[in-house]
């Protein structure tokens, strides 16, 4: 036997081992997972194999929103630390478990309470509404939150003609043209990883492609959501895609939703915008992050009650728009 077909036998024989302990981690964490009376959710920038062995795929508060309604007492949340925070406001008597206690956001640590609570005093007229990507005390500062599919409407809905808006200046930029009957007071926060695709780099791959269609998402620069065929959360994205008779997207918005778009359209090219969108933090989680949650329920995300409320009402009253 020559040395590169041994090699070639040895790479065979590698990949077998590691996909029969991959199927040995995953039946482990489905033990688990009845053991604990637990629910997986997966929110869609994580790692295709952690999406996988997700109860639920989503964005962020409509996977705090499911695990709410589940009849579940332990939530897993493969996600950052802001979307188990979320999960714990909605149910505060289950245990919430974050897989990576380190998975944080950098966007939602651009903005405190008390940061929040110093440009209250600066604009004591201006209703604050706080998008989802924040931290629980931010949220408990705000009067009411919203998420990037219905910011538009909920800024709509207030009968304030000067708004707050915190902590990403790119969602708020949008809102504002969106609502231009509205002031929007822009926080200087963004997403570092939707932050760094450029106007320059979106023509470059425009003209690549002039057949695909550019979907991004709102936390983009406005002058990137400017060259957009269509804007939106991951989940209108995912929805537009799968129901336009168009056959090839560039994607503007994390790589990790590139797995459910090609997942449930295999008919369709899926071009991500740029090899900057890429968020470090959603990367961390591992199906062994997974294990380890629920094996040594570890990582349990807590929330003070004085806090909790509050930043419940903020909640509430996005919920409670129609």
């Amino acid at each position: 036997m020559g040395p590169d077909l041994a090699a070639q036998k040895l790479n065979i024989q590698n990949s077998v081992a590691q996909d029969q302990a991959t199927q040995d981690l995953v039946a482990q964490i489905k033990r688990l997972r009845a053991d604990r009376d637990a629910v997986i959710v997966a929110h869609n920038y994580q790692i295709d194999e952690v999406q996988d062995i997700a109860d639920k795929v989503g964005d962020s508060f409509a996977l705090s929103s499911y695990c709410a309604s589940v009849p579940k007492s332990v939530i897993v949340f493969c996600g950052v630390h802001f979307m188990a925070e979320s999960a714990k406001i909605l149910s505060p008597e289950k245990t919430v478990l974050l897989p990576e206690k380190d998975a944080g956001c950098p966007m939602a640590d651009m903005i405190g309470a008390d940061d929040l609570r110093e440009a209250k005093k600066e604009h004591p007229g201006a209703a604050v509404v706080c998008y989802i990507n924040s931290s629980a005390a931010v949220k408990a500062e705000s009067d009411i939150c919203c998420t990037s599919s219905n910011a538009v409407d909920v800024i709509r809905s207030l009968p304030n003609k000067e708004i707050l808006f915190v902590p990403d200046k790119n969602l708020g930029h949008y809102v504002a043209r969106e609502v231009p009957d509205k002031r929007i007071i822009l926080w200087e926060g963004f997403c570092i990883t939707h932050q760094g695709v450029s106007a320059d780099e979106t023509m470059r791959v425009k003209a690549m492609h002039p057949d695909a269609l550019l979907l991004v998402h709102p936390e983009c620069r406005p002058e990137v959501v400017d060259l957009a065929d269509f804007v939106g959360s991951t989940k209108q994205i995912i929805d537009y895609a799968a129901s336009s008779k168009a056959r090839k997207f560039i994607i503007g918005t994390e790589m990790g939703v590139l797995h459910k778009l090609k997942t449930d359209n295999p008919g369709k090219q899926f071009l991500l915008l740029s090899g900057r969108l890429v968020c470090p933090n959603m990367k961390k989680t591992r199906l062994k992050s997974v294990y380890n949650a629920l094996d040594g329920m570890r990582n349990r995300i807590e929330v003070e009650e004085s806090v909790r409320s509050r930043a419940y009402t903020a909640l509430a009253r996005m919920l409670a728009i129609k």
